[in-house]
């Protein structure tokens, strides 16, 4: 079973074609969300030596640092790379 962790939002790594999807309105409603009842799904990510891979929750992430939030929700999942 996985367990949810808190991580740095700095030590996760986006890559660039995740990046490419970005919806800045979907960040801004994930955002006003969060304020009124917290982060309720986990990103996904995974390990790459000190760092993590972002795996799923682009808009979540962004939201998070748009708030300006030091850590975020993750589960740490075992994943191929892209």
């Amino acid at each position: 079973m996985m367990r949810r962790e808190s991580l740095p939002i700095a030590s996760i790594y986006v890559p660039v074609k995740r990046r490419a999807e970005l919806n800045p309105a979907t960040v801004d409603e994930l955002a006003e969300s969060m304020l009124q009842a917290g982060q309720q799904t986990p990103i996904l990510v995974r390990r790459d030596g000190d760092r993590f891979i972002l795996v799923e929750g682009l808009h979540r992430l962004e939201a998070c640092r748009k708030l300006g939030e030091a850590t975020i929700f993750c589960y740490l999942v075992d994943a191929r790379k892209h």
